[in-house]
């Protein structure tokens, strides 16, 4: 497609540079700060977790989470090539929720109920950490080659 001009060597075009290797210093900041949006994730996720509509319990808050972690992830994806060092985020989110399962200083619980909302940590975890789960799983199948 088109010879250039005369006596002038080709240029590449920039849009099909890859700029990955040029932000080199910057993929562990961004990758930090991912890591910390993971935590930040979980915490609001289980505070926000008993929440009401009217008078019916509805955890809004772990259908927010499972999104927020999918683009953590998928960010996270586009500074990366590897899929272990992409789900970084997702790390983060799952040892933040773990650590909120055990009890305070004094004794304060989050993740405490009794009926449905005893099953509240693990919905939080399958509905928070799936879409993230499901995208590193089909971003690690793609990368392979037969």
């Amino acid at each position: 497609m088109g010879g250039g001009f005369a006596g002038r060597a080709d240029r590449q075009r920039p849009d099909l540079i890859d700029s990955r290797g040029l932000d080199s210093a910057a993929r562990p900041v961004v990758l930090g700060l991912l890591a910390v949006d993971g935590i930040i994730c979980a915490f609001a996720a289980a505070l926000l977790l008993p929440s009401y509509i009217g008078a019916v319990p509805f955890p809004l808050s772990a259908l927010v989470a499972g999104v927020v972690n999918l683009a953590l992830v998928w960010a996270a994806a586009q500074w990366v090539t590897e899929t272990r060092l992409a789900a970084l985020p997702l790390w983060t989110w799952l040892f933040t929720v773990a650590v909120l399962t055990f009890g305070g200083p004094g004794g304060d619980v989050i993740f405490g109920g009794s009926g449905f909302r005893a099953f509240y940590p693990i919905l939080l975890i399958v509905v928070g950490a799936g879409p993230a789960t499901w995208f590193l799983l089909r971003h690690n199948d793609a990368g392979r080659t037969v």
